[in-house]
C-alpha cells in the first residue's frame, strides 16, 4: 500500500490482499490522504482479495471527505463487494486510470 500526494489529488495504491491484518496501514493511509486536503482516489487494480476491513476502509474515506472518492480499475471481486454492501453508491467507480499529475510525492510518514 502506498499513498502518493500530487498537486491536485491524493492516491492510495492498494495491492494484494486487503484484510484485517492491514488495519493499522489502512488507518495510516486514511490519515495521510485526509491531511493532504485533496480529493482522494484509490487505485485498486492489483487487489486480489478484500474482506470487510477493506470495505470499511472505503466507507470511512467516502463518509469523511468533502469530495467523492474515486476507485480506479476495481477488479470484479472488489466491484462485487461494493455492489453487495452498497458502498459503491458512495464512491465514483472509474474503469480507467486517468494518470497522475506531475509533482507527485510520497506522503510523509506519520508520527
Amino acid at each position: 500500500m502506498h499513498v502518493i500526494v500530487g498537486a491536485s489529488r491524493a492516491r492510495i495504491v492498494l495491492s494484494g490482499e486487503i484484510d484485517a491484518e492491514l488495519g493499522a496501514d489502512l488507518q495510516e493511509a486514511t490519515v495521510a490522504a485526509e491531511e493532504s486536503g485533496l480529493p482522494v482516489e484509490i487505485d485498486a487494480h492489483h487487489v486480489t482479495f478484500m474482506d470487510s476491513s477493506g470495505v470499511a476502509f472505503l466507507a470511512r474515506l467516502a463518509s469523511r471527505g468533502p469530495q467523492r472518492v474515486r476507485v480506479l480499475r476495481a477488479p470484479p471481486t472488489v466491484r462485487f463487494l461494493l455492489e453487495v454492501t452498497r458502498i459503491g453508491e458512495l464512491l465514483d467507480i472509474v474503469d480507467t486510470d486517468p494518470g497522475f499529475d506531475d509533482g507527485a510525492r510520497p506522503a510523509p510518514e506519520p508520527g
